[in-house]
């Protein structure tokens, strides 16, 4: 396959002339070589002749490529997570790969000048200069300035611990793009794609490599693999002080995804296009902000109610996603017990099988041990259930008080018709977990003992998810 350059200028990457082209196109193949050295094959010339654009032809002189072996693209990390096939001993062989790069990256005083307190700032400068013309359509007013202050406060207050990073060597020419994207898993672990075009941004705290990976993980809705990958990365690296500045870099790197997918709304695209990139990069930038409000957190639980197919677990997935809470779902757990797959749909009746009473007791108790464990850990927790009856609810705010935590019930309400709407689509998609269906729904919403005024924080899932997020986050009163 073959890469060019388009000839454009975003100020921290400038394509615009021939000359340009070419340099950062060698300089692609010579830096990529150092993670995936048989894939970059070489620079070759695009040129014009009769028979029109040839690469390595004859003709006049029109561009440059990178010629490189095609990967194959269900073999893409992001792929393979999003399938849910990533096994915990690949995950552990890519830690080893990305500890032993850094560990043997270049370092030196210019490269140590791009990791001080100067540099880290004025990136932040130019992050904020270029949010700008999309400022109420990919991210609001008010989460830019959190984010400002935020950032502002922690270069101000750590100045010692970033120069401490410099100090100890841990500022390097590292790959500066590393997300699940640019990872391949084959017979071996291929990291491509590299930062070419800015040493700016290649020259970083080793720190910011990692959180680029743990953020897109978060942004993909799966924190667990962050853990494990940190362990092996730590051990082999001896780079305990990470944890330190990783949240930092987490945020850098949410905002910074965000902001380069903003940009590409400058180009030619249609409005469904334009509408999905402005969500993602809307939802990159809310990741920035919950990783802003995690501090302000104690562990706590939260406990959302309501019928089937009034958005509990979107709600709920996304709450985690945010502010880094561990997710129980009923759906999961229950289905667990039966030695189900998570996709596996039954065909009981209303009440039946793994949803007799007695099936529904046993997994309220799992999701109670389990939420009991993970605030004994210190992670907050919210559990996703229906919670249809008032002493399911009583249990989890009687342990949320043994172990003086706060407790908050979200119960989340929609019209009927919606509830039947969404049920009917959701039997077409096979990727949904619950077994609600519609012919159910009128029961349960007769046995459904609703909260009392005042009892739980109440949510309209008619609105956009991000608003009902914004809506819980406020009534937690952790919104600024």
């Amino acid at each position: 396959m073959y890469k060019v350059k388009k000839p454009v200028d975003f100020g921290f990457l400038n394509f615009t002339t021939l000359d340009r082209r070419r340099f950062y196109c060698e300089e692609e193949v010579r830096l990529n070589r150092r993670l995936c050295p048989d894939i970059y094959l070489g620079v070759v010339e695009l040129r014009q002749g009769q028979e029109g654009l040839r690469f390595e032809g004859t003709g006049t002189l029109v561009d440059y490529a990178v010629k490189m072996k095609r990967l194959p693209e269900e073999r893409m990390l992001q792929r393979i997570v999003e399938r849910g096939e990533l096994a915990l001993e690949q995950l552990d062989e890519l830690a080893r790969v990305i500890a032993a790069f850094h560990l043997e990256a270049a370092r030196g005083p210019h490269i140590d000048e791009l990791g001080s307190v100067a540099a880290i700032r004025a990136n932040w400068t130019e992050n904020f200069q270029q949010i700008a013309p999309y400022l109420g359509r990919t991210i609001s007013r008010g989460d830019l300035a959190f984010i400002e202050q935020w950032i502002a406060e922690f270069l101000d207050t750590r100045q010692g611990l970033l120069q401490q990073r410099v100090a100890e060597g841990y500022i390097r020419e590292c790959d500066g793009d590393l997300h699940l994207g640019n990872i391949c898993l084959t017979d071996r672990v291929c990291i491509f794609d590299c930062i070419e075009f800015n040493e700016r941004f290649r020259y970083s705290d080793t720190a910011a490599d990692v959180a680029f990976l743990l953020m897109d993980l978060d942004n993909l809705g799966h924190p667990e693999f962050c853990e494990p990958f940190l362990q092996r990365y730590q051990e082999t690296t001896g780079d305990h002080g990470l944890t330190e500045v990783l949240d930092f870099y987490r945020i850098y790197r949410a905002f910074v995804r965000g902001k380069v997918t903003s940009l590409r709304l400058s180009e030619e695209l249609s409005e469904e296009e334009a509408g999905k990139l402005a969500a993602a990069a809307n939802r990159y930038f809310r990741l920035a902000r919950g990783y802003c409000l995690r501090e302000r957190l104690a562990p706590m639980l939260i406990v959302t109610c309501g019928v089937m197919g009034s958005g509990k677990s979107a709600l709920a997935g996304e709450l985690c996603r945010d502010l880094g809470l561990t997710l129980l779902s009923s759906d999961r757990v229950r289905k667990a017990l039966a030695g189900r797959a998570p996709t596996e749909r039954g065909k009981e009746g209303y009440g039946a099988g793994i949803y007799s009473p007695e099936s529904s007791e046993a997994t309220y108790r799992a999701l109670l041990e389990r939420a009991r464990e993970e605030l004994v850990r210190g992670h907050g927790v919210v559990v996703d259930a229906t919670f249809r009856r008032r002493g399911d609810r009583a249990a989890f705010q009687a342990l949320a008080e043994s172990l003086g935590v706060p407790y908050h019930l979200v119960e989340i309400r929609c019209e009927r018709e919606v509830l039947a709407r969404r049920l009917r689509e959701r039997s077409l998609d096979p990727s949904v977990v619950s077994d609600g269906r519609v012919e159910f729904l009128e029961r349960q919403l007769a046995e459904f003992e609703a909260p009392g005024p005042g009892e739980a924080l109440v949510v309209d899932s008619g609105l956009p998810l991000d608003q009902e997020v914004d809506q819980v986050l406020e009534g937690l009163g952790v919104l600024p």
